[in-house]
């Protein structure tokens, strides 16, 4: 973790030793992160709010590992305070995602957690973001079905994500045409080539995702009652009405009647959505495609994520 260990000249109490200034090359070799960490420090002035940032690259996802490095991130955030996260992912791990917004909450307590998208926060993002006590987007933003992805190697070791809702869409498609015509060759070779240990595997984590997203709606933003988290969950679930796994939910989609979700937008030429937009631009531009960056105003991590 690249923290700010040093202190800014001037800034010890009265009677201790004046610590050093940082050394100009010092200071040039992390500029980058100074700047990013100066705009968030603004940004929390502007709002009155704490800001703490999660920026994923294109390939990589939410992991067991992200733990220690948000608990970095809240050392600094006192108990009870309310509390901005900014989350660009494009998923991951559903146990994960929902340990990572459970500890904020407890961090958060009866304060106002806000989720803000600023590009996008798929699947178990969204589920993230289902914790909140609202989600701040705009035009450039949005969340995603909530699709559990299980990653597995083929016969040459590749890595790659398997879709669990699409196995089991297919799995009741030709099961359902099999119950209608016996003879329907197609669907018998289907269903040969569908392992009944998978099948079995890929209900629990489909009833675990959904369980997890009515979870959170009810501790975050459907903790008053005003929504049904039920019939939310299942629709951010539903591969009939979105059948793609990066299939966009606009701010619109997700305020609508549909989802019912608590939805703050903001117009992109509002200063505030531009010095958001300036921040994620940054924290991006620092990364790799299979890096990560944890970033507060004291702290800051750039690191390696399980790559998809």
């Amino acid at each position: 973790m690249a923290e700010n260990p040093d202190p800014e000249p001037g800034t010890d109490p009265p009677g201790t030793v004046t610590s050093p200034a940082r050394t100009p090359m010092y200071q040039a070799i992390h500029a980058d992160r100074y700047q990013r960490q100066g705009l968030i420090k603004a940004i929390s002035g502007k709002t009155g709010r704490h800001l703490i940032c999660y920026v994923s690259g294109l390939r990589t996802m939410i992991d067991r590992d992200d733990t220690v490095w948000l608990v970095d991130l809240l050392h600094n955030v006192p108990c009870g305070e309310d509390l901005d996260f900014l989350l660009h992912t494009g998923g991951g791990d559903i146990d994960a995602a929902e340990k990572l917004v459970l500890m904020i909450r407890q961090k958060v307590g009866t304060a106002t957690l806000r989720v803000i998208v600023l590009d996008f926060a798929k699947s178990a993002g969204t589920l993230i973001a289902l914790g909140a006590d609202l989600i701040v987007m705009s035009d450039t933003s949005e969340l995603g079905p909530i699709d559990p992805q299980v990653i597995r190697s083929d016969s040459d070791g590749n890595r790659m994500a398997h879709s669990v809702l699409s196995y089991l869409e297919a799995f009741e498609h030709h099961a359902e045409a099999l119950k209608q015509d016996p003879g329907n060759i197609a669907s018998q070779i289907m269903l040969n080539k569908l392992d009944p240990g998978t099948l079995k595997q890929f209900e629990a984590i489909r009833t675990r995702a959904q369980r997890a997203a009515e979870d959170l709606l009810k501790r975050g933003m459907f903790r008053d009652g005003h929504g049904n988290y039920t019939l939310a969950a299942a629709e951010l679930m539903n591969v009939k009405s979105r059948p793609s796994h990066g299939q966009m939910i606009s701010w619109e989609d997700a305020a609508s009647p549909k989802l019912g979700l608590t939805v703050e937008h903001m117009t992109a030429d509002e200063p505030l959505w531009q010095d958001y937009w300036q921040l994620y631009c940054l924290q991006r531009l620092a990364i790799q495609d299979r890096q990560k960056i944890f970033e507060s105003g004291f702290a800051s991590l750039i690191t390696d994520g399980v790559a998809v």
